[in-house]
């Protein structure tokens, strides 16, 4: 058997036909199978699969003025994402040019106003995740983009803040999907630590119960702070949660979550923990919220006895 020559290093993993051809390298050896073809054009030494791996294979054939966008670039920059979204194709925008891109496996858009572009970690020109938030307003509802932006300004390392929500949406009037930014604007908060924690948030808020606060302090007798809760209603002392399990894997800190949970209801603390099930079991999550505030005073119809 004989084996492929050896590529030159200058190609790297991911490189265009034609950059391949300047170089010397026979078109006979392109086409050996040991090179995978992502896109007709293009040539990689591993087939890709993950949407940075795809990406930088179609970086080569792409020009001075062309970069990753919408919700693939939201992706590059790891954004929270709407769950089930599979093998989708790539979106490229084009500065300053009268025919979007097209070729199989990419959808191609045109700027119409300066975007701001920025390398993503995987190494590849995309949109800001402000604008790539933006632009996915024309492909995804209203409840993801309000996922996406709660990301966007979440608890630990936010990339932006609300003002800056605001004003990107402020500067693009009449565009498709600006509607749909001004009312995600109105469900997103600050603060928050996972997608999942929006979903629930939402949820709640939409059933007719009062609006938690995101992360707030829990407080002992004595006005100690013993712990932060996902979302608390202080007033009544009913602390919910989103429980995605992945602590369980890990010994000291399901030991440590075990402490902190004895506080907490030493506290006088009620914690409610959800998980996917529970989610998905609207009844009897709304059952158990109503049960938790109505027993610390709260009423449906807004009175409360505290």
């Amino acid at each position: 058997m004989v084996h492929p020559a050896p590529l030159p290093r200058v190609l790297g993993n991911e490189f265009g036909v034609g950059a391949a051809l300047s170089v010397g390298v026979p078109a006979g050896r392109l086409r050996r199978r040991d090179l995978s073809r992502p896109f007709r054009g293009a040539r990689s030494i591993e087939a890709p699969h993950s949407v940075d791996q795809r990406a930088r294979a179609l970086t080569p054939l792409l020009g001075s003025e062309q970069f990753f966008s919408h919700i693939t670039a939201a992706e590059l920059w790891g954004m929270r994402m709407p769950e089930g979204l599979t093998d989708r194709p790539l979106h490229v925008t084009h500065r300053n040019a009268a025919r979007a891109m097209r070729r199989p496996g990419v959808v191609g858009h045109i700027a119409t106003t300066a975007p701001r572009v920025a390398t993503t970690p995987c190494g590849v020109l995309a949109s800001s995740p402000i604008d790539a938030w933006c632009e996915s307003s024309a492909l995804l509802g209203l409840d993801d983009l309000i996922v996406m932006g709660d990301g966007l300004v979440r608890r630990r390392g936010p990339v932006a803040t609300l003002d800056q929500l605001v004003a990107a949406v402020s500067a693009r009037p009449g565009r498709r999907g600006t509607a749909r930014l001004r009312t995600a604007l109105l469900s997103i908060r600050e603060n928050t630590d996972s997608a999942r924690e929006t979903i629930l948030r939402l949820a709640v808020t939409r059933a007719g119960f009062p609006e938690p606060e995101i992360n707030a302090e829990l407080r002992d007798h004595a006005g100690r702070v013993i712990a932060h809760g996902d979302m608390v209603w202080p007033q009544f002392r009913v602390v919910l949660e989103y429980d995605g399990r992945q602590h369980a894997e890990d010994p000291a800190q399901f030991a440590i979550d075990i402490r902190r949970l004895d506080r907490i209801a030493e506290a006088d603390y009620r914690l409610i923990r959800v998980d996917r099930e529970l989610l998905a079991a609207r009844t009897e999550l709304f059952r158990t919220i109503t049960r938790a505030l109505s027993a610390r005073g709260w009423s449906p119809n807004g009175s409360t006895s505290r």
